[in-house]
């Protein structure tokens, strides 16, 4: 059965956006966007809210950018080819190799876990994943964190009512001083 998983950039105080809306704080260098694109060859399909959509929206076109080095024409590559599926009150039509959700997360996950297909189903954006682990959906956290305080903002973590307990897979320091986490949730 294929994975769900969690992934973002987060801030050491836990965001993943500042309280001003800006992830600038984010932007890495070759080694950590070197490990977002080892990841998303493991994805089979992303789940995105509308905001994460909007943001990776450059990606479908960034391969015309005369200016990209060769790591992120590879993840232009990789991010245009991967299917992804947009969870939005609001659009009313997506570009690239994306469609709009027609149903709801738990739905959507479920049909996807039992279809045939390779690589981990992806979850993209604060709102999205706290809706998918409010319903225990979430197989894997993983979080880059950065080495700043934002003071505020947009949680990676929803506020639970429940406790989950988590097991560790991987981590990783990166030369900046971001460390990888990845958890497993325990059951």
């Amino acid at each position: 059965m294929r994975s769900v998983t969690y992934s973002m950039n987060v801030s050491l105080d836990g965001y993943i956006v500042g309280p001003d809306g800006d992830f600038n704080w984010t932007e890495p260098d070759e080694e950590v966007f070197r490990s977002w694109i080892d990841e998303i060859r493991e994805v089979g399909i992303h789940l995105l809210g509308r905001r994460l959509y909007e943001t990776m929206l450059y990606w479908e076109t960034a391969d015309q950018d005369p200016a990209l080095d060769d790591s992120r024409l590879e993840w232009a590559a990789i991010w245009k080819r991967l299917p992804k599926v947009v969870f939005s009150t609001t659009l009313s039509a997506v570009q690239g190799n994306a469609r709009l959700a027609s149903g709801g997360l738990a739905e959507e996950i479920k049909r996807l876990r039992n279809e045939p297909g390779q690589g981990d189903i992806a979850i993209g954006g604060a709102t999205l994943a706290a809706e998918a682990a409010e319903s225990g959906l979430i197989d894997e956290y993983r979080a880059r964190v950065y080495p700043v305080l934002v003071g505020g903002g947009i949680p990676f973590f929803p506020r639970r009512e429940r406790r989950v307990d988590l097991e560790l897979v991987e981590t990783r320091t990166f030369k900046t001083g971001v460390v990888y986490v990845r958890y497993r949730v325990a059951h």
